[in-house]
């Protein structure tokens, strides 16, 4: 039987900014030939960031290899890597004065250690050109691949993130080629490794999954060493994609916020419009002089 889809609540309204500053950052990436997530992905906040002269980029290409469930990121045969796109993406930050650039890719099975020299040649352009700007990288799995970790590692990023998704009885619905263990086991490792950056993982909700088995995800995520959290609606990008199973309210994910910091995570952003990206300056700030 056809589920129904549910009727968007007015909390979940953005205002979508059409003013000089957000197309003129459309027209640098294009120019440059960068890709974003916040196009995409599809992310709600695209006209608020843009609007502020933020971006979170997404390198090795805009195809990914893997097909999960949740994602507007388009699937395919993946492009080839730009040898420009650290310099281009770097010339894009200082342009744009950032103070904080996140660097996230698609994934990249076909590639050895799935790309993690461009995430460290992405980092050390930044560095050069800006030194001021701290970094997160945002990275995939790298299917558990410990090399691919050390080269990301050792470029020293400010903060490493790798979101968790979803609770692990929703991994074989939502990411089918994703493993739930894996993916704590990168976490712990980057929180581990010998000067630690700051770690940070998120959570969408509002895929069926219940108050328990988040509360069992956060105590997983922060006995593993994660700093910074971020729990933010599941938006449904297509009728191809998982239909949303709860709209979660603003009281639901204040909720969630109390959990987690009760459990000791340093940092946690918690509601429907958060992004992994979202505020993600601020949230170093804060951590940074806590």
């Amino acid at each position: 039987m056809e589920q129904k889809i549910l009727e968007k609540p007015k909390w979940l309204v953005q205002h979508v900014c059409n003013d000089d500053t957000y197309k003129n950052v459309r027209k640098l990436v294009k120019n440059l030939n960068l890709h974003t997530v916040c196009e995409s992905a599809d992310c709600p906040n695209i006209g608020e960031c843009f609007g502020h002269k933020t971006a979170t980029f997404l390198i090795l290409g805009g195809v990914c290899t893997r097909a999960c469930r949740f994602c507007a990121v388009p699937k395919g045969k993946p492009d080839l890597i730009d040898p420009n796109e650290p310099e281009n993406l770097a010339q894009a930050a200082a342009y744009l004065g950032l103070k904080h650039v996140v660097i996230t890719s698609v994934t990249r099975d076909d590639l050895p250690r799935g790309g993690a020299e461009q995430f460290a040649a992405c980092i050390a352009a930044v560095r050069n050109s800006s030194p001021d700007t701290s970094i997160e990288v945002l990275t995939p799995d790298f299917r558990g691949n410990v090399s691919a970790l050390n080269i990301v590692l050792k470029a020293k990023p400010t903060v490493f993130n790798h979101n968790i998704e979803t609770v692990p009885r929703l991994y074989s619905a939502i990411r089918p080629i994703a493993d739930y263990q894996q993916s704590i086991d990168v976490l712990r490792y980057a929180a581990h490794y010998g000067e630690p950056p700051l770690v940070k993982s998120g959570i969408m909700v509002g895929l069926g999954e219940s108050q328990e088995e988040i509360e069992e995800v956060c105590n997983d995520l922060h006995e593993a060493g994660v700093n910074i959290l971020t729990i933010g609606q599941y938006l449904r990008p297509s009728l191809k994609h998982v239909p949303v199973a709860e709209y979660v309210t603003p009281g639901k994910f204040e909720m969630y916020k109390r959990i987690a910091k009760g459990i000791g995570f340093e940092h946690v952003v918690s509601g429907p419009l958060v992004r992994s990206s979202y505020h993600a300056g601020l949230m170093v700030e804060e951590c940074v002089h806590h």
